[in-house]
């Protein structure tokens, strides 16, 4: 018996083995290189043998599975589905589409709405601008957690500043364009600014030439979700960006209150008119940013 499970049993405190599936299945989500049986089980604290059965009934489940070296498990398709099935998947896809699309046709750019599952960032939902040159990524695309605007937003409602200096530690801010913030004391500050003002600002720091506009819901059920418009940084520039954010925020609320069931039932489009006509000048990268 592990120190762990010793401690349990002084406090008398049994534990059940749905306690122990949900260790092996938290250690496996912060290890994305996968964990082998024997590091899987001294990462959640139990012995190998405890270990052994639960994660075949987790596998049979789908909860986890193999990866190319058979020794090594990750969440399995099991985990999505839960996420998902609920809340999330079929709220996003009925209520979350209409706000987006109106969004979208008001600023004229790609419009996002995704979630944060511990690292990355997953698009759920996506209205695409209509014009031939705009910026494209499938519904299941996903993005590192310091993704331009959408993280900073996702990371500012962390606990701030201990929580997000955690984070930096154990991730460090990744260098994604020669606009990237890679200084901790820089992100913080910036990540303050986002937390005073509702919404982050990205100036080409994901994807160069790429500049995006994100608020996060504050959802309080569900995965922590966010609204973000993308678009050619040369179409888009500070002025129609404020114009831009104003309108995100609108959405932004919109959607909440439809998530929450606290709103009317239909859809009401986003204020404020068009943010300025753009013209397209490039086909830029699948991504969001």
């Amino acid at each position: 018996m592990s120190e762990r499970e010793q401690g349990l049993e002084q406090t008398g405190y049994k534990a059940p083995a749905v306690h122990k599936a949900f260790a092996l299945l938290r250690a496996v989500a912060e290890a994305p290189e996968g964990l082998r049986l024997v590091d899987l089980a001294a990462r959640a604290g139990y012995s190998t043998s405890s270990a052994h059965g639960l994660v075949h009934a987790l596998l049979r489940e789908k909860a986890l599975v193999k990866g190319e070296d058979p020794h090594r498990f990750f969440l399995g398709p099991l985990v999505a589905d839960l996420a998902f099935t609920d809340w999330n998947y079929i709220k996003v896809n009925r209520l979350g589409q209409p706000i987006i699309e109106g969004l979208r046709d008001g600023v004229e750019a790609t419009v996002f709405l995704g979630v944060r599952i511990r690292g990355r960032i997953m698009i759920t939902a996506a209205a695409e601008a209509r014009e031939s040159f705009k910026i494209s990524a499938p519904v299941g695309t996903t993005m590192p957690l310091f993704a331009g605007a959408v993280g900073k937003v996702f990371l500012a409602q962390e606990e701030y500043p201990e929580g997000v200096r955690r984070i930096l530690a154990q991730r460090g801010l990744p260098r994604f364009t020669p606009n990237s913030i890679t200084e901790s004391e820089r992100y913080l500050a910036e990540l303050e600014r986002v937390r005073l003002q509702g919404y982050a600002i990205d100036d080409e720091e994901y994807l160069s030439g790429i500049r995006a506009i994100a608020v996060a819901l504050k959802n309080r059920r569900g995965l922590p979700m966010a609204v973000w418009v993308v678009g050619i940084a040369s179409n888009m520039g500070m002025e129609r960006l404020e114009r831009i954010a104003e309108m995100t925020v609108g959405a932004a609320q919109e959607l909440y209150t439809r998530l929450e069931g606290i709103g009317s039932p239909h859809p009401v489009q986003s204020s404020g008119g068009r943010a300025d006509s753009v013209t397209q000048e490039r086909t830029a990268p699948a991504s969001g940013t």
